[in-house]
């Protein structure tokens, strides 16, 4: 079988305090490209070729552990999202080896299921949602005590002529890891009235106008958000972006009146949420022009995609 696992942009937790007994929340996008790709067939033994062939063989032992299943399968990494680049990739590439092990052995399994047994969605349920329907997401947020992932509360199409500019940093990578967890559990206190005010931004003005495909404020709201956390995150970050050079674009997009700006979870990937093909391939054709003696930048112009991973089972023409 062949697996296809969309990536996404994470826009931001909505309340890190968590006062009320749910922590996080999240607000993301499904993206048609990138993806990781997996091809998967039962073997006589396990193995894995390809990019983070050994997460996919980390995944496929604690799936088969956690289910009890045989864990012999080759599983052939064809294409990998970014690691540490903000696009979900370890929980694309293991909820997709995962479900492949689990399918290949007959058992059928939410990825909400297998999200859990990897022990995936510990903050966020966008990955596990993207993966499931795609779209853009809303999750409930991590309630104390728990271990489930967050429920996932709206799921909205995205708009069929929006698009998405997505500037890469290729030599810097976001925080992971133990890193990552010292600088959640040491960002400075955030505020219940923040918190509240995220609320606001995400389920009175970006998910309407979502609905309205009101690509102005639905940008607004985003871009207000990613102002909001950019400057929480700063100092564990080092500024408002993790990568000095995605800044610079994203000052430069801003300088030019756009507003839906913002860092996917620790980056470095950017965005910007633009309301045509037309306007995006304008803005990319300029940004590579002005930005073109910095090789390690890349831009693209991408949609959301409104439907979770793609699990094809494939002919066999060779011995299996």
């Amino acid at each position: 079988m062949r697996i296809t696992a969309p990536g996404r942009l994470h826009l931001g937790f909505i309340d890190l305090a968590g006062t009320l007994g749910r922590r996080f929340g999240s607000l993301g996008i499904t993206l048609d490209r990138p993806a990781t790709t997996v091809r998967m067939r039962r073997t006589g033994r396990l193995a894995a070729t390809g990019p983070d062939a050994g997460r996919a063989l980390a995944a496929v032992e604690k799936a088969a552990a956690r289910f009890g299943l045989d864990p012999n399968v080759e599983v052939t990494v064809e294409t990998a999202l970014p690691p540490h680049s903000g696009l979900g990739s370890g929980t694309q590439l293991g909820l997709a080896v995962a479900t492949g092990l689990c399918l290949l052995n007959g058992l059928e399994i939410t990825p909400r299921e297998v999200g859990a047994a990897l022990g995936r969605g510990a903050r966020s349920a966008i990955g596990i949602g993207a993966f499931s329907e795609g779209g853009v997401i809303l999750d409930g947020g991590k309630k104390r005590g728990s271990d489930a992932p967050p429920p996932i509360l709206s799921r909205l199409p995205f708009p069929e002529r929006w698009r998405l500019m997505l500037v890469y940093d290729h030599a810097h990578q976001g925080l992971s890891g133990p890193e990552e967890v010292s600088a959640m559990e040491n960002l400075p206190p955030f505020a219940d009235t923040l918190a509240g005010h995220m609320a606001r931004l995400a389920l009175m003005v970006a998910l309407p106008a979502l609905a309205e495909a009101d690509v102005d404020y639905f940008a607004a709201a985003v871009g207000e958000m990613q102002r909001l956390l950019g400057e929480h995150y700063a100092d564990a970050q080092g500024g408002r972006y993790t990568s000095s050079a995605v800044a610079e674009v994203m000052d430069w997009l801003e300088a030019r009146g756009l507003r839906g700006l913002g860092q996917s979870s620790w980056g470095p990937t950017g965005f910007a949420v633009l309301g045509s093909p037309e306007e995006a391939d304008e803005l990319i054709s300029e940004a590579r022009a002005r930005f073109g003696d910095r090789p390690a930048l890349a831009f693209d112009c991408v949609r959301g995609s409104n439907a979770g991973a793609r699990i094809e089972w494939l002919a066999c023409v060779e011995q299996c």
